[in-house]
């Protein structure tokens, strides 16, 4: 079986569709900012370790609850470096690799943006339970406008979630 001929671009067709390359700095840039969230995480893993025998349990869940937030931080890195790579650059050719991510095999760009807004949920969930724990050290002007922008969050989720929805099942194309 021979290889199938690729098909001829016009010069214009080859620049533009190059130019996805240019994001590959963008998504390189980001892996660096993953290996600066986890440097951090082990230094705030060391800082709890260390200060553990005069933390009380409420400092302890406001530390772990950080801990959590880099994770997820990094969980959102890890979608956008990879789905948006996948989606805007270049297929990664993992298909059948026993650590393929389930989502990369339908991912696309509303996916991606849905599944975006939830890891944004989530880690303004976590700031705003760290709020509510330290609630006595914060006055309520904070916590009004730390909800409300929470709130904003989930309509936007919603919203977005929404529109997907209509849109997958209104014929209409995606966008990519």
């Amino acid at each position: 079986m021979q290889p199938q001929p690729k098909p001829k671009m016009s010069p214009l067709s080859a620049i533009l569709f190059g130019s996805r390359w240019l994001q590959l700095p963008l998504y390189l840039g980001l892996i660096a900012a993953q290996v600066i969230y986890v440097i951090h995480f082990m230094k705030e893993l060391a800082h709890l370790i260390e200060r553990l025998p005069q933390l009380q349990e409420a400092d302890i869940m406001l530390m772990v609850l950080g801990l959590i937030d880099v994770v997820m931080i990094s969980n959102l890195l890890i979608m956008v470096i990879i789905g948006g790579y996948e989606t805007f650059v270049s297929r990664l050719n993992i298909k059948g690799h026993p650590d393929e991510p389930d989502w990369l095999s339908h991912v696309n760009a509303n996916l991606l943006k849905v599944k975006l807004a939830m890891s944004i949920i989530g880690i303004s969930s976590i700031h705003l339970l760290k709020t509510f724990i330290n609630v006595e050290n914060l006055d309520e002007k904070t916590l009004i406008w730390q909800t409300i922008i929470h709130m904003a969050f989930i309509a936007s989720a919603v919203s977005i979630a929404w529109i997907d929805r209509i849109m997958s099942h209104s014929g209409a194309p995606k966008a990519h």
